[in-house]
């Protein structure tokens, strides 16, 4: 399952509890990005073990900016300064790629985006170490698309529009990586599930003139990196003669020996410490290090896209509504205005306030 389904089905009892087979077995999960284990969790239990976390980054070409003479970006206003100066369209070359297509794939983008700005698509109650996900309810439901930050999302990513691919409203989570990898593109948001395609080839520009930073900030906000992935879970309809089977299978699938044989398979992402650890493992790649640090530093964060009861629905209708703006069919204030009003329709027939 992906991380942000958790909620929405476990909600629906579409998934068995783990907490038992966890307890007998003292299965533990000490070792995982608790980031994700808690992302996996639903109304105080759980229901998935973390298989991988693939945080998104800004990636960017260290050789370009250093031969430009210009600072990697830490905040949305340094980044929109950077990919202005290294957009050259005569050579081919464009400042940055990201999530644009309409739907889901720049729903994400803008609650990411918002949670640069500081706030959370919809109205988590906010804790120490960001804001809470794992017991919501209520008005905690409600989305967030009038707020100061939502606005400012919308600002920004017509900003880098200016700066980005000429196909850049076509362009979803692999074609960014791929524009960043071919050389096309100097920066680039990416999650490093697609980062095999340039940290292990070597025919890529990018090859080995990479270098990674956590979400540039913008006004209230505070460095963070946006998690995804993927977990394992059980079925609640199996028939119970399998699901100590499916347990086993889970069990041993999750384990830090596998995640260390996908990773010298090709893969670049693990949810575990141990493995990122493991000197074979880190000399692959330095984003293994870099996520590693990330993770020890509580800079992974769930609560951008929390996996809660209908945040799918509300990330489809910002990908929907805020594609109107990007293509110059509507004001932000009206589209924000309008999915608004589309996502309170759905949270209020869900009877989550």
């Amino acid at each position: 399952c992906d991380l942000p389904w958790f909620g929405e089905l476990a909600s629906k009892g579409m998934l068995l509890p783990l907490d038992d087979f966890i307890r007998r077995d003292a299965y533990d999960l000490s070792d995982v990005h608790q980031v994700a284990v808690k992302s996996t969790c639903y109304a105080g239990r759980q229901y998935g073990v973390p298989l991988q976390t693939t945080p998104e980054l800004l990636c960017f070409r260290k050789d370009i900016l250093e031969h430009a003479q210009l600072s990697p970006p830490t905040t949305t206003e340094e980044l929109v300064q950077v990919a202005r100066r290294l957009h050259d369209p005569s050579r081919g070359r464009y400042g940055i790629a990201w999530n644009a297509a309409r739907g889901t794939p720049l729903g994400h983008t803008f609650t990411f985006l918002m949670a640069k700005f500081g706030q959370p698509i919809i109205n988590l109650r906010r804790t120490q170490e960001g804001y809470n996900f794992q017991s919501v309810s209520g008005e905690e439901y409600r989305p967030m698309f009038q707020s100061d930050a939502a606005y400012r999302s919308c600002e920004y990513m017509l900003d880098i529009l200016k700066y980005s691919p000429p196909n850049i409203l076509n362009m979803a989570w692999y074609e960014r990586a791929k524009s960043y990898a071919s050389g096309e593109s100097c920066m680039a948001y990416c999650y490093t599930l697609l980062a095999p395609l340039f940290e292990l080839d070597q025919s890529s520009p990018a090859w080995g003139n990479t270098d990674y930073l956590a979400h540039p900030v913008g006004n209230h906000g505070r460095p963070i990196t946006p998690v995804g992935g993927y977990a394992l879970a059980i079925p609640s309809n199996l028939v119970a003669e399998r699901v100590e089977g499916a347990w086993t299978a889970l069990r041993n699938l999750t384990s830090a020996n596998m995640s260390k044989l996908y990773i010298l398979n090709g893969s670049l992402v693990t949810p575990r410490f141990s493995v990122s650890q493991d000197p074979e493992v880190s000399a692959l790649s330095p984003i293994i290090d870099v996520v590693d640090k990330m993770a020890r530093q509580d800079i992974l964060q769930v609560w951008p896209r929390p996996p809660v009861p209908g945040i799918t629905d509300i990330i489809r209708i910002a990908g929907q509504e805020i594609f109107e703006i990007l293509d110059g069919r509507r004001s932000i204030k009206k589209a924000l205005a309008v999915a608004q009003d589309r996502a309170d329709k759905v949270m209020r027939e869900r009877g989550m306030y």
